[in-house]
């Protein structure tokens, strides 16, 4: 053989392995593509108009508006469950709580068990190859009193039960964060789980919880998946906001020159629009008490302020991911677990299933939507069960059968589909004075049938009006196109008598659905 071709065969050799290489290179990059990463970005007691973008006149929330830009925005999204425990156990299960049966602990003695727990969007994940991460605030309990499934399922399990505060220095967990203000500390912890060199391994070397959490930081060679829980802008974590030097800044003097500009609901104070033996004044918390205007104030404040910091976080998050080149295969889900009543029918807190408590802001982000989706507003009503299967079918998943929420992926894409027409809601939560109650909502009406809270109280009974037919005590009907905020009941107006029917045997029937599917 001459010398030219010893030459010849050498360059194409080497030419041939380095396309070689070169493809195996793209295909990895490909393969790792069709797996993106999923954040679930989760807030707690943050109503629908609470953004610059829903229409609050004073909020600041340019990430979250930017997210809807981005991705899809579901401005007919809602929570059937509005509470903590249960609306969470919700989406744990995808399921309404009439079937999953998960209410708080105290009343209902159920936890989520094991079974239930291997079916979760996270854990699907996980075994699918994913590094997975719960942080923040947990309120269900799953299979026992620690938790076991989560602590030890899950990589990165890094969370306190309850509430969490605005400082998380009551819970020992997270003693080992340099940040001591919640949003921020959460946010530091996330960045933990996503680290790439040891900026953080004090993160790992103070944890105290070692022999009872796992705390693995995210395998880089796998796509993770973070389930981010905060407990704001919720009532009981404003407390002491700003109140230490060392606090960033927003939270003493955001929206301090914009206090005349808070809205109040009309002919504020309103008296309770519910009969004594549905909801009284006696029955309210006292830090749901809302006749106060400047108590009123400065709660919208603290909780605009926390809104602020939250939504300050989400651009800092997105900004980490562009950092550390995940920001291109990151799906981000943007949520609450439910809204909550700031003096709206004379009321506050959440559980009665005015749109206040149950409408929520949800946003679903990926960076492999087209442009024809980016900025898209979908008006069909969507639920949070439906958040569990549409991150499944995004990462290209099965979905469990045990599953009553649906993809709304075939929303985004604008498939055909018999979507849902209404949504049932309900209330199973019977402490702290509130009724039980059932109802159905769709793009015209709602419903809403209460129950004795007298014979209710402190009992769970989640089957009740389908074994006995039980008749409910008052019931409520609202002409939600012309009557948006729900404050003229037509239930006693004749005129509206065989609306009322059509809407009690609606409702009769997707208790049933919801409750055996």
């Amino acid at each position: 053989m001459n010398k030219l071709l010893k030459i010849s065969l050498t360059v194409l050799i080497f030419v041939g392995l380095s396309f070689l290489h070169l493809y195996c290179a793209t295909t990895k990059t490909q393969v790792i593509k069709k797996k993106p990463n999923v954040i679930f970005f989760f807030t707690d007691d943050q109503r629908f108009n609470s953004l610059s973008m829903t229409g609050h006149p004073v909020a600041e929330t340019p990430n979250f508006d930017q997210l809807a830009k981005d991705g899809v925005f579901f401005d007919q999204a809602f929570i059937t469950s509005p509470i903590c425990g249960p609306s969470r156990a919700n989406i744990f299960t995808a399921q309404w709580e009439r079937k999953n049966k998960i209410g708080f602990s105290s009343v209902s003695k159920n936890t989520i068990s094991e079974e239930s727990f291997a079916d979760t969007w996270l854990m699907q994940l996980k075994n699918a190859g994913y590094s997975t991460a719960f942080i923040g605030k947990h309120h269900t309990k799953i299979a026992d009193d620690k938790n076991t499934p989560l602590n030890y399922g899950v990589d990165f399990s890094y969370y306190g039960s309850g509430h969490l505060g605005f400082r998380l220095a009551r819970h020992k967990v997270f003693s080992n964060l340099k940040n001591r203000t919640q949003v921020e500390g959460l946010f530091e912890a996330t960045k933990a789980f996503l680290q790439q060199d040891k900026e953080y391994d004090y993160f790992y070397e103070n944890f105290e919880g070692k022999n009872r959490y796992n705390l693995k930081p995210r395998d880089e060679n796998e796509p993770f998946a973070i389930w981010l829980n905060f407990n704001l802008p919720h009532a009981s974590s404003i407390h002491g906001l700003g109140k230490e030097p060392e606090d960033p800044e927003y939270y003493r003097t955001k929206y301090n020159n914009k206090l005349n500009e808070f809205p109040f609901p009309d002919n504020y104070p309103q008296p309770i629009s519910l009969p004594e033996d549905v909801y009284a004044t006696s029955d309210l918390m006292k830090y749901y008490v809302t006749d106060n205007k400047k108590r009123l104030l400065d709660k919208k404040l603290k909780m605009s302020r926390s809104v602020y910091s939250l939504d300050k976080c989400l651009g800092d998050l997105r900004a980490y991911l562009k950092e550390i080149g995940e920001d291109e295969n990151t799906i981000i889900i943007y949520a609450s677990d439910h809204g909550v009543m700031l003096g709206e029918h004379g009321l506050g807190g959440k559980t009665i299933l005015y749109d206040e408590s149950v409408r929520i802001p949800l946003t679903i982000y990926s960076p492999s939507f087209t442009k024809e989706n980016q900025g898209k507003y979908i008006s069909k009503p969507v639920v949070g069960q439906d958040i569990p299967p549409t991150i499944l079918d995004l990462c290209g998943l099965d979905i469990p059968s045990s599953y009553q929420g649906n993809s709304l992926y075939t929303l985004i894409k604008n498939e055909k589909t018999d979507w849902r027409n209404d949504v049932f809601l309900e209330n199973l939560f019977t402490q702290q004075g509130y009724p039980r109650q059932e109802g159905v909502r769709d793009n015209k009406f709602k419903y809403i049938r209460s129950f004795s809270k007298v014979n209710d109280r402190d009992l769970y009974v989640p089957n009740q009006t389908v074994l006995t037919d039980e008749k409910p005590i008052y019931e409520e009907l609202f002409d939600i196109i012309n009557d948006p905020k729900e404050a003229n009941n037509l239930a006693g107006n004749i005129t509206y008598a065989e609306t009322l029917d059509v809407y009690r045997n609606r409702c009769k029937e997707l208790l049933k659905e919801c409750g055996e599917n």
